[in-house]
C-alpha cells in the first residue's frame, strides 16, 4: 500500500464502539487528527438498554454511540462508515488500512477497536432471542428479572458458576446440564442454593406472545421459564491485529499491556478485541487509557522529528 497517496492521520481507529469512540475524543482534544472507521455493526446491537454505566443507566446503546460520533465530529475527528479489510505499516513508515470500498487510510498510530463475536449454543431460540430474554452477564441484565423463574444453559465449563451468580437475583433457578456431566460436589452445592438441576439436552425455546415462556427438553417436556443465561464462546474480531504481527496469549487473545499497548510498536488494541469481559463503561475507559498513551507515544516522535530537523 502506498501511504503517500492515502489519506493521512495522526491516529487510525478501527472500530467504532464505546472503546474506539472514547479514545477518539480523548486524541481529537488533544488537537490530533483523528479518524474513527467504523462497520456499524456493534455486538450490544440487539440490547434494548445497557446497564451499570454511571449517568447512562437504562440508555440504548445506540443513542450512547450517536452522542459520541456527535462529541468526535465536535472536536474535529472524523467518522468514517466501513470496513477495515487490511492493516499494515510499521512505525518508521507509518500505517495503513484498506476499506472493502477501496478506500486508504494512513497514519502514525493505529488503535484496533473492533470488539468480539458471541458464538451462541445451537438450540433453535437462543440467537432469535438474543439480548431479549437470552441474556449473558446479569451484572447487565440481573436486576431486570430480579425474582422471576429463569434458566442457565449447560454445554460449557463456565455452566454452573454462571448459575451460581445468576442466583444472587433470583430465588427460582433451574440449570439444564444439556449434555453437561455434573461432578457430585457441583450437584451438592447446586442443590444446597436451592439451584434446580435439570438433565438431558434442550431441544428449543419456547416462545409465546413474543416471549420465552419455557424450555422444551428433547424428551418433550417443558419447564416453564421467563428468561434464559446462557455463557457464549467469545471470538475476539482480532484478524487485523493478527495480520500485522500482534503477539497472542495462550488461549488466542492478542497480548497488550496496562496502556493496551501490543507487542507490534505503534499498534494498540483495546475494549472487547482483546478483553472479553470489558462491559460498555470498561472498553470507554480502557480506549481513554489508549488514547493517553498514544498521544504520550505521539509526543516522543514529535520531539524526534524535531530534533532531526535542526540537524
Amino acid at each position: 500500500m502506498s501511504h503517500e497517496q492515502s489519506e493521512q492521520y495522526d491516529v487510525l481507529i478501527v472500530g467504532g464502539g464505546a472503546a474506539g469512540l472514547s479514545a477518539a475524543l480523548v486524541l481529537s482534544r488533544a488537537l490530533r487528527r483523528v479518524v474513527v472507521i467504523d462497520a456499524g455493526s456493534p455486538r450490544n446491537a440487539p440490547a434494548a438498554h445497557m446497564h451499570g454505566y454511571l449517568s447512562r443507566e437504562g440508555q440504548p446503546p445506540a443513542e450512547l454511540l450517536d452522542i459520541g460520533r456527535s462529541e468526535v465530529r465536535g472536536y474535529g475527528g472524523t467518522i468514517v462508515s466501513g470496513t477495515v479489510t487490511t492493516l499494515d505499516g510499521d512505525l518508521e513508515s507509518g500505517f495503513g488500512v484498506v476499506l472493502a470500498d477501496g478506500r486508504q487510510l494512513s497514519g502514525r498510530r493505529v488503535l484496533v477497536t473492533t470488539g468480539l463475536r458471541d458464538v451462541l449454543p445451537s438450540v433453535p431460540g437462543i440467537s432469535e432471542r438474543w439480548g431479549r430474554d437470552v441474556l449473558h452477564c446479569p451484572y447487565c441484565h440481573g436486576w431486570e428479572v430480579r425474582d422471576q423463574p429463569v434458566g442457565v444453559l449447560g454445554g460449557t465449563p463456565e455452566a454452573v458458576q454462571h448459575a451460581q451468580l445468576v442466583r444472587q437475583w433470583c430465588p427460582d433457578v433451574v440449570i439444564f446440564t444439556h449434555g453437561d456431566a455434573l461432578t457430585s460436589e457441583q450437584r451438592m452445592q447446586l442443590t444446597a442454593r436451592h439451584i434446580r438441576i435439570v438433565d438431558g439436552p434442550v431441544r428449543r425455546l419456547i416462545i409465546t406472545d413474543d416471549e420465552i415462556s419455557g424450555v422444551q427438553l428433547e424428551t418433550g417436556q417443558v419447564v416453564r421459564r421467563n428468561a434464559i443465561f446462557v455463557r457464549p464462546r467469545f471470538a475476539a474480531n482480532s484478524d487485523l491485529l493478527s495480520s500485522i504481527g500482534c503477539a497472542c496469549t495462550e488461549d488466542g487473545w492478542v497480548r497488550t499491556n496496562d496502556v493496551s499497548g501490543t507487542s507490534v510498536p505503534g499498534v494498540w488494541a483495546a475494549g472487547n478485541a482483546v478483553n472479553p469481559r470489558a462491559q460498555v463503561i470498561t472498553a470507554a475507559g480502557e480506549g481513554s487509557t489508549a488514547a493517553i498513551a498514544i498521544n504520550n507515544d505521539l509526543v516522543i516522535d514529535d520531539i524526534r522529528r524535531a530534533a532531526r530537523d535542526l540537524v
